[in-house]
C-alpha cells in the first residue's frame, strides 16, 4: 500500500474524540475538495510503498488498541481489505475514516463516512476537470448505504462551510434515513480562529437538529499540522 505516514496521536473528531490512536494515512483520493487539509494524500499524493505486515507491525509497537485508517481516500487500495482484517484479528479497534465514493467490502469496527456538499468542489475556472469529476463522483447513494449496511458501527460527519450547506445535509440524512446519533456536524476551518467563528453559528443549529456538534480537536491540541 502506498502510503502518506503513520503516527500515534488522539482522535480529534467524532465519537472516539480523545482516544489514543494509531494513525495509518493511505495516499490517493479520487475527490478534490477545496478545502482538503491533508494535500499531501490528495491535490499532490506523496507516500511510499509499505506492506501490510509492516503496517501491522507499526501498530502493535504504537502501544495503543486504536487504529484508525484514513487518506485520503483509504477505500481506493485493494489492500485495504486485507489490513482491516489483519488488524482486527490482532485485536485492534478500527476506524475507517472514508468519503464513501468507493464500493469495497471491508471490515470495521467503526465507519467513519464523511459524505461531501457541492460546495466542496474546487473553483470550475481554475479546475474545470477536477470540478466535473468531484461532482460526479461525491455522492454515489448505493455505495453510502452500502457501507453504512455492512459496518458494525458508523458515523456520518458532515463538514459545513456555511449555513447554504444546510439543506443538503438534511437532504441526505432524510434519503439515507439515517439516526440522528450517529450524526457529527464540524465546521470547515483550519485554525482555532475560524473554529471559534464557526461555533457561534453552527453549534446552535446542531442543537436544534438534534445532531452532535463536532469539534476539530486537532487543531485545538496540535494546530494544523502533518502527524496528529
Amino acid at each position: 500500500m502506498r502510503i502518506s505516514e503513520t503516527f500515534t496521536s488522539r482522535q480529534g473528531e467524532g465519537v472516539l474524540t480523545g482516544t489514543p490512536s494509531f494513525f495509518i494515512r493511505t495516499t490517493g483520493c479520487n475527490l478534490r475538495c477545496w478545502f482538503c487539509d491533508t494535500p499531501y494524500a490528495s491535490w499532490e499524493p506523496k507516500g511510499t510503498h509499505t506492506s501490510v505486515e509492516q503496517l501491522v507491525d507499526q501498530a502493535k509497537q504504537s502501544g495503543v488498541q486504536h487504529v484508525v485508517l484514513t487518506g485520503g481516500e483509504p477505500l481506493l487500495s485493494r489492500l485495504v481489505a486485507t489490513l482491516a482484517s489483519r488488524l482486527r484479528k490482532e485485536g485492534f479497534h478500527l476506524t475507517i475514516e472514508t468519503a464513501g465514493t468507493v464500493d469495497r467490502a471491508v471490515e470495521a469496527d467503526l465507519m467513519s463516512i464523511s459524505p461531501k456538499f457541492s460546495s466542496s468542489a474546487p473553483q470550475q475556472d481554475k479546475h474545470p476537470d477536477w470540478h466535473q469529476r468531484h461532482q460526479e463522483r461525491r455522492l454515489p447513494w448505493n455505495t453510502l448505504q452500502k457501507l453504512i449496511d455492512q459496518s458494525s458501527d458508523y458515523q456520518l460527519k458532515f463538514v459545513v462551510d456555511s449555513s447554504q450547506d444546510y439543506p443538503e445535509l438534511l437532504e441526505f440524512i432524510e434519503k439515507i434515513q439515517a439516526v440522528k446519533s450517529k450524526v457529527w456536524v464540524m465546521p470547515q476551518g483550519s485554525t482555532i480562529e475560524a473554529l471559534n467563528r464557526a461555533e457561534y453559528w453552527l453549534k446552535p443549529w446542531c442543537t436544534s437538529q438534534g445532531f452532535h456538534y463536532c469539534e476539530r480537536m486537532q487543531i485545538r491540541w496540535f494546530g494544523n499540522r502533518r502527524g496528529t
